[in-house]
């Protein structure tokens, strides 16, 4: 299994993202490179859960907290009121239970 701390340092080491990664993965890789625009480029047009979810923290990232229920709603997820940067970590942490590398 890959852990959060793993998936911090591929992102503090590279520049681009595994395409093998699942996309709402390769969003919180993008969106914590500073790229929100291809974060949500990625998630957008996804119907799966976990890329609502991350859909969901990119709008209430935005400040967009109407479009951010929605999507938390979508994802099955609650809507989360604390800290950003725990929200990423905890969506992560969960996505990264699914991962066995990094490709």
């Amino acid at each position: 299994m890959v852990t959060l701390t793993d998936f911090q340092q591929l992102i503090a080491q590279q520049r681009l993202c595994s395409n093998t990664l699942p996309k709402a993965l390769q969003a919180l890789f993008y969106d914590k490179k500073g790229d929100w625009d291809k974060a949500h480029e990625i998630v957008q047009n996804a119907s799966d859960n976990d890329s609502a979810w991350v859909h969901a923290y990119l709008h209430r990232k935005e400040g967009d907290l109407s479009n951010a229920r929605y999507w938390y709603r979508r994802s099955n997820q609650p809507d989360f009121t604390g800290d950003l940067n725990q929200e990423w970590e905890e969506i992560a942490a969960s996505l990264l239970k699914n991962v066995s590398t990094f490709g």
